[in-house]
């Protein structure tokens, strides 16, 4: 596979200071039939694993130069992380997420100590406050849910569950179907696909992708799936731990799978060669490159990357080194990329910068190396 360090712009779609709450994590990007791009992540959060954490939105109208304060959309008694961001079109939108209750890791979070003792007062008082939730409200955590948004993120639904999470979320199809490749972790274990015919307010189970013989369903995660222009449904999955492979280089990849049958079958997944990293984001590029951008976090190469196939995700031939900045915190990645009106690509993801040393969102522009296969 030929690697590429293209000529890329970076920036900040977000970059805090000046407070305990900095660290964000897991974000994704739109744009609507205007032009204006959509980023969303998990936000004003301590660290890692944090019941603070807030799911927040951006806006740019500007292709990416310059973005909105953080909005927030979603904020539970839990920890809400992994937006997700669709546009169908018409102002209606898709924000997915997942929210995880603070008993899962009280122990955990009680032990930092990023921010001193004040911090860890705060943490403290909120462990407080959270074992006096009444049951209701912790019925709500340990979910999967999505909100509707029918003016262009104005305004939001009342959340509402869904069967299966993953970092990006749905896609939206050429007939208007959302479809939602996922991890159902409370149930099977397994990467499902749900489909909504009326803009994401109601789900319905389509089909499963089952695992190739080296893997085994536990080791299939955050997967994402996009419709090509033929109408084949093309998946990615992040697998790791995988029989016989234990190596450095070795431990993470990404699958693919194919469905022409809307969902409900799909092949055999099979590994991309070379990529080492996870987990992916699908973009059909309107010169018909796929691009799948996926962050490595192999010491000594951690680098944010795009993966490109010429073919419709039969092979791959270009892989893009997009950020190599990073050399030790392993906390980056999750990019996900759209497409500019000049056939540019902005790939949005999160990582640590040295102004700051706390992870924030951050973003690449860039372009495809071969010329020709550009419309413009």
């Amino acid at each position: 596979m030929k690697i590429i360090t293209p000529e890329v712009q970076y920036g900040f779609v977000n970059q805090p200071k000046g407070t305990f709450f900095n660290h964000s994590g897991w974000p994704s990007v739109c744009k609507d039939d205007r032009g204006v791009l959509y980023a969303g992540a998990s936000s004003m959060r301590l660290s890692h694993v944090d019941p603070t954490g807030k799911n927040c939105m951006w806006l740019s109208f500007n292709e990416g130069q310059t973005w909105t304060p953080p909005m927030i959309v979603n904020d539970s008694y839990g920890d809400d992380r992994d937006v997700g961001l669709c546009y169908l079109g018409d102002g209606k939108m898709v924000m997915s997420w997942f929210t995880e209750a603070p008993a899962d890791f009280m122990q955990e979070i009680t032990e930092y100590d990023f921010y001193g003792e004040a911090a860890h007062e705060l943490i403290c008082g909120w462990i407080d406050a959270w074992k006096k939730l009444p049951p209701e409200e912790y019925a709500k955590l340990d979910a999967y849910y999505v909100k509707v948004s029918e003016d262009y993120g104005v305004t939001w639904s009342e959340p509402i569950k869904i069967p299966v999470t993953c970092p990006h979320g749905p896609s939206v199809c050429k007939d208007g179907t959302l479809v939602f490749m996922g991890k159902q972790y409370f149930d099977e274990k397994a990467i499902k696909v749900y489909s909504s015919h009326d803009s994401g307010y109601t789900w319905e189970y389509t089909g499963t992708v089952y695992p190739s013989p080296d893997i085994v369903n536990d080791n299939m995660h955050e997967p994402h799936v996009v419709e090509l222009p033929s109408g084949r449904l093309l998946g990615a999955i992040r697998v790791h731990a995988r029989e016989g492979k234990t190596a450095p280089g070795e431990l993470y990849a990404i699958y693919i799978t194919y469905s022409d049958d809307k969902g409900k079958t799909w092949s055999t997944p099979k590994e991309i060669p070379g990529v080492d990293g996870l987990p992916p984001h699908l973009m059909v590029h309107s010169s018909g490159a796929v691009i799948c951008s996926y962050v490595c976090r192999t010491s000594g190469y951690r680098s944010e990357r795009a993966v490109v196939s010429y073919d419709n995700g039969e092979t791959w031939t270009e892989d893009y080194v997009l950020d190599h900045r990073v050399k030790g915190y392993p906390d980056m990645g999750y990019p996900c990329s759209v497409e500019l009106k000049d056939g540019a690509i902005l790939t949005v993801y999160y990582q640590p910068h040295p102004e700051t040393s706390h992870p924030c969102i951050q973003y690449a522009k860039w372009r495809l190396n071969n010329k020709a296969l550009l419309n413009d």
